[in-house]
């Protein structure tokens, strides 16, 4: 139960980071086709942040505490924090590897939640797996340019 709970610590946190990055996209996003990555970005940070909460919930159900700082999203996220504002082929190019890490923890969260029988926990995971699996492929489209 140990490393499931540490691995949804991890969800949480690769969450928060890889909202807090694709809002900042959303804010500094330039160039020819700005309204359409501007929405884009706004989608997809807009998913992910409303999933953050019932992530944190599902480690209270577990027990345990969810974390809640910056320091300590940062400390346990496999994710870097967006310091640069990078151009838009970079902004999707991180998206989308950020995303894919995230799908990997997620699958992994999976795995332990069914071998534990935490069957909705699992449900939930699934669910967040597809969503993400849609980001995926969204910004891989994306990266294709015109």
């Amino acid at each position: 139960m140990e490393n499931l709970i540490q691995t949804m610590r991890i969800v949480l946190a690769n969450s928060f980071v890889f909202y807090l990055k694709a809002q900042n996209y959303h804010w500094n996003v330039e160039g020819k086709n700005f309204p359409q990555y501007h929405e884009f970005f706004g989608c997809l940070y807009k998913e992910v942040y409303d999933s953050i909460d019932s992530t944190g919930e599902e480690i209270r159900a577990l027990g345990e505490y969810a974390p809640g700082s910056l320091r300590r999203f940062i400390e346990l996220s496999d994710l870097t924090e967006e310091v640069a504002v990078p151009e838009l082929q970079q902004m999707l190019i991180n998206l989308y590897n950020d995303n894919e890490t995230i799908i990997k923890t997620l699958l992994s969260a999976f795995r332990q939640a069914d071998a534990l029988d935490r069957i909705g926990l699992a449900d939930y995971i699934s669910a967040r797996i597809d969503a993400h699996r849609k980001h995926s492929w969204m910004l891989k489209a994306c990266m294709k340019g015109d």
